[in-house]
């Protein structure tokens, strides 16, 4: 018996130390080397419509709910970077199903123009985190002539807005086109 058990607890305590440890302070380190602002993520400044100075985190979901602004995609947990999680309920959940008619209704009220069967799935569904701070070009465009008509600027030049604030998949092929929302929104409101 002392010949299985000592070894497995010396393996687990090695183990902890390594996967705890070691292994914890490299991906940190790495982070701290690579990742934008020390691993602290991307701060975008912005100036708002008022003049005021402001800044936002491009890397992290906020909410965009006002018409004259591209939306942002929904949140299982209303934007919280403290509580990332998505709503974990099945899509034969009645309660989920509910609320994702209940988004549908609410996209197609403000973008009367668009058929349900236009409307991307992102737009009307939460991320796995809760907050993805994109959407799909496609998310995009479907809200192209609500933000026109509300701006009085023709839609051509939000159109043109969403093909320049497209960021394209890594070496072509690795992940989806994407749009930042937070980015793309602060490009709104410096539109002339």
């Amino acid at each position: 018996m002392k010949s299985h058990i000592f070894p497995a607890i010396k393996m687990t305590l090695i183990s902890i130390f390594f996967f705890a440890g070691v292994y914890t302070l490299v991906v940190w380190g790495f982070g701290q080397i690579i990742a934008p602002n020390d691993g602290k993520g991307e701060v975008v400044n912005y100036t708002t419509a008022g003049g005021a100075a402001a800044y936002g985190y491009a890397n992290i979901g906020q909410n965009f709910s006002m018409d004259q602004y591209f939306w942002s995609r929904p949140s299982a947990v209303g934007y919280n970077a403290a509580g990332s999680g998505a709503s974990n309920k099945g899509p034969s959940n009645e309660e989920y199903l509910a609320q994702v008619q209940s988004r549908i209704d609410t996209f197609l009220v403000h973008n009367p123009t668009i058929k349900k069967s236009d409307i991307p799935v992102e737009m009307v569904t939460a991320s796995g985190s809760g907050l993805d701070p994109h959407i799909s070009p496609k998310g995009a465009l479907v809200q192209v002539s609500r933000i026109a008509a509300i701006r009085n600027v023709p839609e051509e030049k939000i159109s043109a807005l969403i093909t320049q604030h497209t960021e394209h998949p890594l070496f072509g092929i690795f992940g989806p086109s994407q749009i930042n929302v937070l980015k793309i929104n602060i490009a709104l409101d410096q539109l002339k």
